[in-house]
């Protein structure tokens, strides 16, 4: 009788047990990009010293091959500034398209931060709206961008925190869009990298962010007035392809910058600088380019995460602006999951059924024994 009850109660555990217990995905283990990116403010190089440089955390890499050449605290949590309005670019570019209007309103006008001259009533292409984000670091155009993409700031907020764990930028969470000191919000000069090869990837980003001068409307539509891009690299070093600068009280100048030249794409990400950041990145640019040669790979960045199959006859569906909303979602079980969802749903007692069945048989009295008793 024991030995069938604990064989009951064992089945109804091996059934139920992986769906109750199932291990949490633990990540990779290690630094991300590989065990010399840590967060200790030492200097990482391998074939030749790089120049001293006022940034507490830096990258330089390779964004043809991924290979990082040079860093310093490159996984260190800190605030990026502007610098995360690149990751908002990945998020909304795919999701808006350029040639749709938005009018600006006061909530656009009044953001706190720096600004590019959105005013309510006023009519901006998106096209208009990313020059402004990009060039002149608006909050307001932020802003406009997000309200414009269905579930506004905060579905815009979600989808950055998703792309970032897509490409595999682990140090970042986002609370704000448009990179302001929010309570929560941090990146890495790491992820500020992968950010940038994600972004040059897409033909419409790399121009944005290249772009150095562009005109914005006066209130009124009284004529236009200069907006010249706040990255300095794109007007004084040959081959940069610019990106995006960044500064708050808090998290003091940021950076990402690029530059092609003799063949290598590379990229320079600075955190956490107190001034001196266009001279930071030249000379850390400059040195790369020199020494290229002679360096050895400290680290990688990581390629992005494949994304999931879509499921067959789920056709994404478009709104009215033209965007796409992603299909509603549907789980597919494999056959030993079907049985173990099937046998989860079975009552625990029913599990005992079978051997209380079995003790009525070992129970019963050979009837040979009964006529004897008569």
């Amino acid at each position: 009788m024991r030995v069938l009850l604990t064989a009951a109660a064992t089945t109804a555990l091996v059934i139920s047990g992986p769906l109750t217990a199932t291990a949490a995905d633990q990540g990779p283990q290690g630094p991300v990009g590989g065990d010399l990116l840590t967060t200790k403010p030492t200097v990482v190089a391998d074939g030749a010293t790089p120049p001293a440089v006022q940034a507490s955390a830096y990258v330089v890499a390779d964004l043809d091959t991924g290979a990082v050449l040079a860093a310093k605290a490159p996984h260190a949590k800190l605030r990026p500034a502007s610098t995360l309005k690149t990751l908002t670019a990945l998020v909304l570019l795919p999701r808006l398209k350029k040639s749709d209007v938005v009018t600006g309103t006061d909530a656009d006008a009044g953001i706190e931060g720096s600004k590019v001259g959105v005013y309510p009533g006023l009519r901006y292409s998106v096209d208009l709206l990313f020059k402004g984000m990009f060039l002149a670091s608006g909050n307001d155009a932020v802003h406009a961008l997000c309200a414009h993409d269905p579930g506004g700031v905060e579905g815009t907020i979600q989808r950055m925190n998703q792309k970032a764990k897509e490409i595999g930028a682990l140090d970042t969470t986002v609370t704000d869009p448009t990179g302001l000191d929010a309570d929560g919000q941090y990146s890495s000069a790491y992820d500020l990298a992968l950010f940038a090869k994600a972004g040059l990837a897409r033909p419409d980003f790399a121009e944005y962010a290249s772009t150095k001068f562009t005109a914005f409307p006066n209130v009124g539509n009284k004529g236009t007035y200069q907006v010249a891009n706040q990255n300095k690299l794109l007007f004084n070093y040959d081959g940069a392809l610019g990106i995006k600068t960044g500064y708050t009280t808090l998290a003091r100048n940021t950076f990402i910058g690029a530059a092609r030249r003799n063949g290598h794409t590379l990229v320079v990400t600075l955190m956490n600088a107190p001034h001196g950041i266009t001279e930071d990145a030249t000379n850390l640019l400059t040195w790369t380019y020199k020494n290229y040669n002679q360096l050895d790979p400290v680290g990688t960045l990581v390629k992005p995460a494949a994304p999931p199959p879509k499921a067959a006859g789920t056709a994404e569906k478009k709104t009215e602006s033209g965007t796409t909303q992603p299909p509603r979602s549907r789980t597919v079980l494999n056959p030993g999951q079907a049985v173990q969802s099937l046998a989860l749903r079975v009552p625990a007692w029913a599990y005992a059924g079978p051997p209380v069945l079995l003790l009525g048989l070992f129970l019963r009295r050979p009837r040979s024994l009964r006529r004897r008793r008569h």
